[in-house]
């Protein structure tokens, strides 16, 4: 299984990230060959659409299911299409999370927000 999480830094000491689609960073594991792997999220600084172009970006890397404190409504419309699993993450350790999940301690995410748009001059 393919488990992502938002992350704050390339290493799993950094902390699960807040923002799931402005993360700087998002650390694959794999569970079946216990490697972790960290990718660039570089919709992270996009103008607009920044939860949907992230989103997007994890449904291309074939998760099986996301880790994150909250998701913006955008992003999270994008995942459930694409039949992804999220869940809420109950530490900001990254490891504990994923192991809290692989010990089906964790719930299913809720915290559906409307996102953080920034409308200029409004």
């Amino acid at each position: 299984m393919r488990i992502l999480v938002p992350t704050n830094d390339q290493n799993e000491n950094s902390g699960v990230c807040a923002s799931f689609g402005r993360a700087p960073y998002y650390m694959i594991y794999d569970d079946e060959k216990d490697v972790k792997e960290f990718i660039s999220n570089d919709a992270a600084n996009s103008q607009g659409g920044t939860g949907i172009r992230a989103a997007q970006f994890i449904v291309d890397q074939n998760v099986d299911v996301v880790l994150a404190p909250r998701c913006g409504e955008n992003a999270a419309n994008v995942l459930l299409s694409a039949n992804l699993k999220m869940y809420k993450t109950i530490s900001e350790s990254i490891m504990e999370s994923i192991t809290a999940f692989k010990n089906d301690q964790l719930e299913l995410l809720l915290d559906i927000h409307a996102g953080y748009h920034s409308h200029r001059g409004r």
